[in-house]
């Protein structure tokens, strides 16, 4: 998708470069407003950082930068869009994860040989006081707007049931869950710049293209700084391989390549070597769960929470009845008025501390008190069983993929819309008219 591609990189280049950029940068002693949007205000210096961020992008990529006032016109456009989500953010009163915000912190700052945040900030400061806040807050911004788009373009995408019988009925739909595949996966990852990982991951997908041996493309491309892993993985079934990257092996044909695929822990190459036909059933184990909740709020501390369970489990060990309990003491209300019952449950539903102990709960027997996000609990497991979740499994591929699909033309659609509906007033009468003509913000920076 155009648009996003150029956010995409316009925003990698902003955090690389962040780093090294003082202050005074974005903040001109005679600095001017060259654009209103919505409530926001667009200076002459965040044009010229903008402007300075992607063409140091391009020429560390050895590509050709565009006329000054073609590339111009590109960048105010996206930051017209920029401050045009970050007004959407607002409104809906979406607020940074301080968990998510500091582990994208965290990765900026291992790119730039640092391991922790305070020295990462100590680093930042020395260059000029203010800037790590200033980082923090511009990686903040950007974790709203990911989460905003990805909000409102998944709630634009409708696939019907019909949709998903139709997709699992055709050729592709047929090869996407018929089979084994024979697949080869790398990972590139390290302290590199996110640049440098990137093209070293395009050099090495062009070598697995007519290269399968794993040990001498790790030993080949792997240095002080990036770090090169893979696996043969031989022929599995479709189920046995995670569902964002089945969707990507299924569409390709034996000997070819996925594209690029950037993830948190660094990015992903998967190669189909041969794929064969195959009956094998997506087999799920499932436990029979019934649990107590006991929730913390204003007037029951975490304290006071976990004493009330552990009197529970005390008494539930001495032998009282854990439905009767379960009804009268469980703050959960849907399983309590079943006795706790939550039914058979699949891995990976529940939180991860819930899936944990249940996991590791033996049959018939309760487990001691746990903490999770909600509150305090016990559980107990009354059964196993393996469950053949084989449609089920099939049906979540075909919407995935479909999904995608629809995804970056939805998104380039609620872009326009949006921008066609956000007050925007051009301040620098050289730049109104270049604004108005420009209906597409990316041509300058295409995605690889």
């Amino acid at each position: 998708m155009k648009t996003q591609n150029l956010k995409q990189r316009f925003k990698a280049t902003a955090l690389a470069l962040f780093t090294f950029t003082s202050m005074h940068s974005f903040a001109a002693p005679a600095d001017q407003v060259i654009a209103v949007v919505g409530d926001s205000a667009i200076l002459r210096s965040d044009l010229n950082q903008g402007i300075a961020e992607v063409t140091h992008q391009l020429q560390a990529q050895k590509k050709e930068v565009p006329p000054p006032q073609y590339l111009e016109r590109q960048v105010l456009n996206q930051l017209i869009l920029q401050n045009a989500q970050l007004e959407q953010v607002k409104r809906y009163g979406l607020k940074a994860d301080e968990k998510s915000l500091n582990e994208a912190m965290l990765k900026v700052a291992s790119q730039s040989g640092v391991n922790s945040l305070e020295a990462f900030q100590q680093k930042l400061d020395a260059t000029a006081p203010g800037t790590y806040e200033a980082l923090r807050s511009r990686v903040s911004e950007d974790l709203l707007i990911q989460r905003l788009r990805q909000q409102q373009v998944m709630s634009r995408i409708k696939i019907s049931d019909q949709d998903v019988d139709n997709f699992l009925k055709s050729p592709e739909g047929q090869a996407a869950i018929g089979g084994q595949f024979h697949v080869i996966h790398m990972r590139v990852s390290g302290s590199a710049s996110p640049d440098e990982l990137k093209n070293v991951a395009q050099q090495l997908k062009n070598d697995l293209n007519s290269n399968d041996d794993v040990k001498s493309l790790e030993k080949k491309y792997s240095s002080a700084s990036v770090k090169v892993e893979g696996a043969d993985m031989g022929f599995r079934p479709i189920s046995d391989i995670p569902a964002e990257l089945a969707a990507r092996v299924s569409l390709l044909n034996p000997g070819q390549t996925t594209d690029l695929i950037p993830v948190r822990d660094g990015i992903h190459l998967l190669k189909l070597i041969e794929r064969k036909s195959d009956e094998q059933k997506a087999l799920v184990p499932q436990y029979n769960t019934r649990h107590i909740l006991i929730k913390t709020s204003e007037v029951v501390s975490p304290e006071n929470a976990k004493q009330t369970i552990e009197s529970i489990y005390n008494r539930v060990k001495a032998g009282e009845d854990f439905a009767t309990l379960a009804s009268t003491y469980s703050n959960d209300p849907g399983s309590a008025r079943d006795g706790g019952s939550l039914g058979w449950v699949s891995p990976g539903v529940m939180v991860p501390e819930f899936d944990a102990v249940m996991k590791s709960t033996a049959v018939g027997q309760v487990s001691e008190p746990f903490e999770t996000q909600f509150g305090w609990h016990i559980l107990q497991v009354t059964d196993t069983r393996q469950q053949d979740m084989t449609r089920e499994y099939q049906q979540r591929m075909a919407r995935q993929i479909l999904g995608e699909r629809q995804f970056d033309s939805e998104s380039d659609s609620w872009l326009r819309e949006l921008r066609a509906n956000t007050y925007v007033e051009i301040k620098d009468p050289s730049l109104d008219s270049k604004a108005k003509n420009t209906t597409n913000t990316a041509d300058a920076v295409k995605s690889d």
